[in-house]
């Protein structure tokens, strides 16, 4: 218990050195001192607290934040000196927020413990003193060996002992971990692939070193020391051989795998990823904000201190014939005495700093990010998938994108692969019907202009070629085309990871292939779209691949089956950018397979048409088509062995493996023969050159960033609208040093100087790139700035976010937003303000990364446009409207001061202080921050233009700021000074002559304030609901009915009544009544004056979209604006008015748009949750 204690304290990790030893089936050492190494259990823990730590780890969290905290520091002062206002007047407030929050994250973190404990329950079977045990899966140790059947999860990551297969081998799907669906194999060591039985297993004597527990889904190393008879055997451990926790065994009935990672340790774990600490915009200046009222809320509080120390200078004042001061009273320290005071003046004034705007924000983006994936708009019909919000946080943020950086492939592009074009020996083919047709004359043919139809089918017959009008060669010549193309299809069908189902199999290739055959019958899983259209291409062309059985690859050529043995599979990587095989053809020539990109293949290659295929695969990439070469090499006996004693060497290396293994593939790829080049098409998703244009107009600059070869990411580009014909691109390629690299940027800084009316594109590849962030980062900025466009190729994903690091650090810090669909690009993801996953192809691991999930690239423009535009309005508006209100509610308790001889006479009851930001006020702006509609969504996302109104933080502006707290000031001012001179010196306005005390003068500003400051919540609102009436009218109609009540009654358990019969006494006065009427017109008729000022001389570009939309179709400006069939904006001053203060009535206004248009229909409806009908507003 106390080592478990200390382990989660972090004072005891579990492991010291880099290695773990593991006994298969727990079988220690007898012989000398052996203690085994600790590791943890097999239990799961996703959730944050436990019923021991909840209460104190969650209020240290939520007194991180600087309000909280605040106010819990007012909550002390006020208990332990004597201060104007009951402890209760901020303890509440504070136990209300602390309270629904942390009810809030309980009930989420409880949901993770029932999620936690049905995994941890789950029964599993164990192999344990020679026999099958269920145990439940939290009880699973290290070494233990477990069994698991078909179309089970595995329990924790496991080392394949053996199958039910006799080659060892199992299929595994890992959708879950890394979003990919196709069947991975997975293969023992031989040795332990014969034990196919408990029994067996039980006689195994095993020990697996492996490295310690890592992140990395694709990276294992290990080795396994079986003894046999006495005598130790070593088999390396890969990626091949682990078995991964989440994952899901396929068309295997059962295997029986070692434990080498559990619980916590397991790579799933791992690679779990806490709530984006992310940060908007908007929060930094609320947090600004703070600070400034906070600085207000000092200055206030010594002003007041001063002061009355200033006052209490005279005698009579100091010390009143009706207020003696006590002994002690006059001997206390003066300092005390000031501090306590400054303390109390503190507390009486604390309400200025909004405590609640805090849970309002919190509650405001968790609820309002349920319209992302409620909206039909961003649902995609095909793949079933709506929008998903993965961080709540940051959703104001999506107004506020000045950068857009995306992915290429299946961000841009639909990622489905359709194999195009291929040059074989420098002869180039494309595809048609099935049939390979030459672009040009055949190699060797003597009549130069003739193009010829060529299949292998058709190519198998040689008198067909002889004497074919359309193919004239020599029956030699044939031989060595059949030959050439025979080839470099083999070397397509061979050189892949593809896997294939076990059905449907018999019937293939029983004849000679004929165009009709559907190799559609053979379901490929491929991790890549490129190598499953490759295979099926090559099937179609002749060559079918159709399955492993072990380690044999069986191909069957025009119907002729023949058998590979697979001898090595050189894994593809990012930084070789190929992949290999190592076969033995059926004559036993052992023969080398490469496929990769043409900038690591050609450069390794003696033989074959190389700069014939180079040009190719340039025109290739000029049609926007991906390019892979081919290449093989034949290797003697000798070389083999080489090849494989350094194979083994690296492979069972449990230090700097991978390095090794670089060393040994470089050894092996090279000295190649090359084949030819395939070019497989990826079609333009939907809409993505309107997207990208709508972006553009709107003010943000998008960028690419891709790892396809310059040629086709240009040329995508230019389709997809990225870069215009008539854009001047620049080029910074190539680069080999960091002085060619200055200088090629200072002369395209030269280019953009000289021609200012050109726009300009750049394209910049990923080895040019890290020279210029090496030295030259502030001169590659300035040139990127002044680029419309720009375009990154041949980019590694860690250079992605660099990238993006060196945009977000810039000396404008925009605000950026990257996009992408596979796991090459989460790294830019995490680092850019927004990240969005699509869910696409190539997995979910960006969509689980993001903090937005859409499934196509064309939803962008509306997340922005039109959510983004929305959530920043609201809560822009949210913000500023709290420190207006508690403006307004705070100062004149500030004034009263100066009337009471800063006495620290309270101003308000302290039920009232308590329940105004509560109860009072804040109903209509939560509604109005989750519903406001300032604007048709339809006018949004057809004007991009409007998005630049609101970037760059301009609705939280100092000057925006400013003029909220003046006008807070300012109604402020005449809530108190109306309210004292229209009653404050009148003594006889009830009707039995009772003056009125300073309770009732309280209560008087106050009523005047809380409809006031709702009143101007109604003025700000657009778009109004039956919900946004009943929070509105509602909250006013609660105060009256609450101070009725609450005035009504002599409540026992309160120490004092001061408000009995107060509020019933000043609602009995009709001059009462005049008085709150008239402060109330007072103050919003300044507001009414400004905004008719504003909107007639200085309109925004809102205001100006939203004219346009009234008179061309809409018949309603917004929801307080209407206008009659035909008038204009301008017709009256008092129409001026009614577009300020009037109400839509449906009855009277029509909008033009059909019932049948899908996006209002749609929009509206989800938006403000009711329905929309053609006919109403």
């Amino acid at each position: 218990m106390w080592r478990w204690v200390r382990q989660q304290l972090g004072f005891d990790p579990p492991h010291q050195s880099d290695t773990r030893t593991i006994y298969i089936a727990n079988r220690f050492p007898q012989y000398g001192h052996y203690t085994p190494q600790k590791f943890i259990d097999n239990r799961i823990i996703s959730s944050k607290y436990t019923v021991w730590n909840f209460v104190p780890k969650n209020l240290f969290e939520q007194f991180r934040r600087v309000a909280n905290f605040y106010f819990l520091i007012i909550f002390l002062v006020q208990l332990m000196i004597d201060t104007p206002t009951s402890p209760v007047t901020s303890g509440l407030p504070l136990f209300f927020v602390i309270t629904v929050t942390a009810i809030k994250q309980g009930y989420e973190d409880w949901l993770r413990h029932i999620s936690d404990n049905e995994v941890n329950g789950a029964p599993v079977y164990v192999v344990r003193s020679g026999g099958l045990v269920t145990t439940r899966s939290k009880n699973i140790r290290v070494g233990d060996i477990v069994r698991v059947a078909k179309n089970e999860i595995f329990p924790a990551d496991l080392v394949l002992l053996s199958s039910d297969r006799l080659d060892g081998s199992c299929h595994v799907t890992t959708a879950s971990l890394d979003g990919e669906t196709n069947l991975k194999t997975h293969v023992a060591v031989p040795e332990t692939a014969v034990l196919q039985t408990v029994a067996n297993l039980d006689t195994l004597i095993a020990v697996v070193e492996c490295q310690q527990p890592e992140a990395d889904l694709y990276r294992f190393m290990g080795r396994m020391t079986i003894t046999q008879q006495m005598e130790e055997i070593v088999r390396p451990l890969g990626p091949e051989s682990l078995l991964l926790r989440g994952a899901r065994l396929k068309n295997t009935k059962e295997i029986f795998g070692v434990a080498v990672y559990t619980g916590m340790e397991t790579k799933m774990a791992l690679n779990y990823k806490s709530k984006s600490q992310k940060r908007s915009a908007v929060e930094k200046s609320m947090n600004t904000f703070l600070i400034i009222y906070l600085i207000i809320l000092i200055s206030e509080a010594i002003i007041s201190t001063i002061l009355k120390y200033t006052w209490q200078a005279e005698e009579k004042w100091d010390e009143p014939w009706y207020n003696q001061k006590t002994e002690h009273q006059r001997n206390s320290s003066k300092i005390l005495k000031f501090i306590s005071d400054f303390l109390a003046f503190l507390v009486l004034y604390n309400f200025i700093i909004p405590i609640s705007l805090y849970v309002t924000v919190e509650l405001q983006k968790f609820l309002g990010s349920f319209f992302i994936g409620w909206d039909l708009d961003l649902y995609h019909e095909e793949s079933d998938e709506k929008a998903q919000v993965n961080t709540s946080d940051l959703n104001e943020e999506l107004g506020q994108v000045e950068y857009v950086f995306t992915d290429k492939t299946g961000t841009l592009t639909e990622n489905e692969m359709q194999f195009r074009e291929c040059s074989i020996n420098g002869t180039k083919y494309q595809e048609i019907n099935g049939r390979l047709v030459s672009e040009g004359p055949t190699p060797d043919s003597s009549e130069g202009n003739l193009s010829y139809l060529t299949s292998l089918s058709h190519l198998n017959n040689l008198s067909h070629l002889a004497t074919s009008s359309s193919f004239r060669t020599s029956p030699e010549n044939g031989t060595e085309l059949i030959k050439e193309h025979d080839l470099f299809f083999k070397a397509v069908s061979l050189c892949h990871t593809v896997q294939i189902s076990s059905v449907q199999t018999d019937s293939i290739g029983d004849g000679p292939w004929q165009s009709s055959f559907a190799p559609a019958q053979l379901e490929y899983y491929a991790s890549s779209p490129d190598e499953k259209a490759l295979v099926e291409a090559a099937a179609r062309f002749g060559i079918v691949f159709i399955g492993n059985s072990g380690e044999i690859m069986e191909v069957k050529t025009l119907g002729k089956l023949e058998r590979y043995k697979l001898l090595h599979i050189l894994e593809f990587d990012p930084d070789r950018r190929r992949m290999s095989v190592i076969v033995q053809a059926p004559s036993g020539e052992k023969l080398l397979f490469v496929k990769g990109a043409e900038s690591s293949v050609l450069p390794e290659c003696i033989g074959g048409e190389i700069e014939k295929t180079r040009i190719h695969v340039d025109e290739f990439a000029l049609k926007g088509l991906r390019t892979l070469c081919m290449a093989y090499r034949q290797f003697t006996s000798k070389e083999y062995e080489e090849i494989n004693r350094r194979l083994f060497e690296a492979r069972t290396a449990l230090q700097q493996r991978e390095e090794k293994l670089a060393g040994v593939f470089q050894f092996i790829e090279k000295d190649l023969i090359l084949l030819g080049a395939t070019a497989v098409e990826d079609k333009l998703q939907d809409k993505v050159r309107e997207t990208i244009e709508a972006l553009r107009m709107a003010g943000i600059k998008v960028w690419v960033l891709t790892g396809d070869k310059h040629e086709t990411a240009v040329s995508v580009s230019l389709s997809c609208g990225h870069f215009h014909r008539t854009m001047n691109i620049l080029e910074l390629l190539n680069q080999k040093s960091d002085s060619e690299c200055a200088e090629k940027l200072g002369q395209l800084a030269r280019r953009i100087r000289e021609d200012h009316v050109i726009q300009h594109g750049l394209v910049v590849d990923g080895t040019s790139l890290s020279l210029a962030l090496r030295e030259h980062e502030k001169l590659f900025m300035d040139v990127c700035r002044n680029c419309s466009a720009v375009m990154c190729c041949r980019m590694a994903p860690l250079q992605k976010a660099k990238v993006i690091r060196l945009i977000k650090i810039s000396p404008e810090k925009p605000i950026t937003l990257a996009i992408g669909d596979g796991a090459n690009d989460v790294s830019m993801i995490q680092e850019a303000h927004v990240g969005i996953g699509i869910m696409g192809k190539e997995g979910r691991q960006a969509a689980r990364n993001s903090d937005y999930a859409i499934a196509r690239f064309k939803f962008l423009s509306k997340l922005l446009f039109v959510h983004g535009h929305f959530y920043y309005i609201r809560i822009a508006t949210l913000v500023q409207y709290f420190f207006y209100k508690n403006v307004c509610f705070i100062t004149p308790q500030f004034l009263y001061q100066f009337y009471c001889l800063f006495s620290q006479q309270t101003l308000y009851d302290s039920v009232y202080l308590t329940l105004y930001n509560i109860c009072f006020t804040s109903l209509p702006i939560l509604i109005y921050s989750l519903l406001e509609q300032h604007i048709d969504p339809h006018v949004l996302q057809n004007k991009p233009t409007l998005y630049r109104d609101i970037s760059k933080n301009r609705q939280l502006s100092m000057k925006t700021f400013l003029y909220w707290t003046i006008l807070g000031f300012s109604h402020a001012f005449i809530f108190f000074f109306g309210s004292y001179f229209l009653i404050g010196k009148d003594t006889s306005l009830l009707g039995n002559g009772q003056m009125f005390g300073n309770w009732t003068f309280g209560t008087l500003v106050f009523t005047v304030m809380v409809i006031t400051v709702t009143a101007k919540m109604a003025l700000e609102t657009h778009f109004w609901t039956w919900i946004n009436h009943l929070v509105t009218w509602g909250s006013i109609l609660f105060y009256f009915v609450f101070s009725l009540f609450y005035g009504g009654i002599l409540w026992p358990f309160l120490s004092s009544q001061n408000m009995y019969f107060v509020f019933i006494q000043l609602l009995s006065s009709g001059y009462a009544w005049f008085a709150i009427i008239l402060m109330v017109v007072t103050c919003l008729f300044l507001d009414i004056v400004k905004k008719v000022f504003d909107r007639q001389f200085h309109p925004t570009n809102i205001e100006k979209a939203q004219l346009t939309e009234t008179n061309s179709s809409i018949k309603c400006l917004d929801s307080m604006c209407c206008f009659s069939e035909g008038e204009t904006a301008c017709a009256s001053i008092g129409r001026m008015l009614e577009r300020v203060i009037g109400r839509c009535s449906p009855s009277h206004v029509s909008r033009s748009w059909s019932a049948s248009d899908p996006f209002y229909t749609n929009d509206r409806s989800i938006l403000t949750l009711s329905t929309m009908d053609s006919s109403t507003c």
